[in-house]
């Protein structure tokens, strides 16, 4: 018999915490199908084995109304390991056999490389499962949008894998700026001092493939070519190459930006403008300064509202930093500046509010710890619904992902249409708003 890592009774407590503090975000909750019988243990599968699926795994596996069934992953090794624990789980290679062969499956998550979030979640939800799919929520911004749009439409319960969106401190941020703490706000600026960018051009050479793994799976939806080792694809740094990741702010910015989207309830920007770097033909630049503007909500200060990225040795500008004195300054966070004070918000820890004088007597408002993974889990039973659906989740990716694309166009403000999902005064980054799948791997919706 399967054993757990926490008692029914922990569980029970930790279900009503996850309960509470869905109601924090209420705003925001999706319209999700509440799809089995709140009794019923769901069977569940993994698409990755390694890196962040295992760290996801270990997360969903702690459910005490949860089975692992079967896990994917293109490298049996990390796959196989996972036999250890779960002696009865099915282990494939190839996903795309997992999901025809698993006809009883009611959920699954997607914790793969970016390249393949959309065509893996989107063949799922097509077969009517659940997916809890990791950030970005895909690759590129059309797969973005047919995801989020298919989702709603077949009211599958959903959950993109920013986990933070659900703990006391980014929630607590959220009660804040939606309190009024420091008035309205005017003016947010967001950084991350990760570096997945790369200078260098692609190395002209080819290496053997590891033993149990499969370079073609691997590359799905991608362009054939010749594989490369020392990590410079498989299994760490693939998020620096253009065709598979989306730099830094596609992996960090859908953290950063979550709160940023959640407390003032945005929608999609008017425009982007990158003053950083440029992408070479292989790589993401590191170092970048994105500025976008926001229509304002009724938590800004305007009718338009700016947000600032910046990633790599970039930081806010002096006097921006000034207005929290002399805090330390965290490798990622943000600052919202209000009417009224401002407020700094690490990634991940409490916020602090500025100046210190004038908050020294403020009493923080008590908010409670939630699940992202139990929330996902019980919304499949039949208990809740999400915070970080498709909904919600999939309008801030786009908007995240905008600023990659704004990068290969350096100091041109680039006016988006969101319903339309195109650009209206560059007609040429359009094309960088999809992408052409690999013959063989194409996929309904997608392609």
């Amino acid at each position: 018999m399967k054993k757990y890592n926490f008692s029914r009774r922990e569980f029970l407590h930790r279900a009503a915490l996850a309960a509470a503090g869905a109601a924090v975000s209420a705003p925001f909750i999706t319209r999700n199908l509440l799809a089995a019988s709140p009794g019923r243990t769901i069977l569940h599968a993994s698409i990755g084995a390694g890196g962040q699926a295992s760290s996801d795994l270990q997360h969903f596996t702690c459910h005490p109304f949860v089975k692992l069934v079967a896990i994917a992953d293109v490298d049996t090794g990390s796959a196989n390991a996972w036999k250890e624990r779960f002696p009865e789980v099915r282990i494939y290679q190839d996903w795309r056999e997992l999901l025809d062969k698993e006809k009883q499956l009611d959920s699954l998550n997607v914790s793969t490389p970016d390249h393949m979030h959309a065509p893996i979640a989107m063949s799922a939800m097509q077969l009517g499962k659940h997916v809890y799919v990791q950030k970005p929520l895909a690759h590129d911004l059309f797969e973005v949008r047919q995801l989020t749009r298919f989702a709603h439409k077949k009211k599958l319960v959903t959950q993109m894998g920013i986990q933070i969106h659900s703990t006391a401190e980014y929630r607590l941020a959220v009660r804040l700026v939606q309190d009024g703490a420091i008035g309205k706000i005017k003016d947010v600026h967001a950084w991350c001092g990760k570096k997945w960018g790369d200078p260098d051009p692609l190395p002209d050479r080819q290496d053997p493939v590891p033993d149990g793994f499969n370079w073609d799976l691997w590359l799905g939806t991608a362009a054939a070519r010749p594989f490369i080792g020392d990590s410079y694809y498989h299994p760490g740094n693939w998020r620096k190459r253009l065709d598979f990741g989306t730099g830094t702010f596609g992996d960090m910015g859908c953290h950063i930006y979550d709160p940023i989207f959640n407390a003032l309830e945005l929608t999609a920007p008017t425009s982007v403008r990158s003053e950083g770097p440029e992408p070479n033909r292989w790589n993401w630049a590191n170092d970048a300064t994105v500025h976008y503007v926001f229509p304002g909500t009724k938590h800004s200060a305007a009718k338009t509202l700016n947000v600032t990225w910046y990633d790599g040795s970039k930081r806010p500008p002096p006097d921006v930093l000034a207005l929290i004195s002399d805090a330390k300054l965290p490798g990622c966070g943000s600052i919202f500046i209000g009417t009224q004070g401002t407020m700094l918000l690490p990634h991940i820890a409490r916020p602090t509010l500025f100046p210190k004088a004038q908050f020294a007597d403020f009493q923080m408002p008590k908010v409670e710890e939630g699940n992202h993974y139990t929330q996902f889990l019980e919304a499949v039973r039949g208990n809740g619904k999400t915070t970080a659906g498709f909904d919600y989740s999939g309008p801030m990716t786009e908007a995240v992902l905008l600023g990659g694309v704004a990068s290969r166009f350096p100091k041109t403000t680039l006016q988006w249409n969101s319903r339309a999902l195109k650009f209206k005064n560059v007609p040429e980054a359009n094309a960088y708003l999809r992408r052409t799948y690999r013959a063989g791997w194409e996929v309904k919706g997608l392609s």
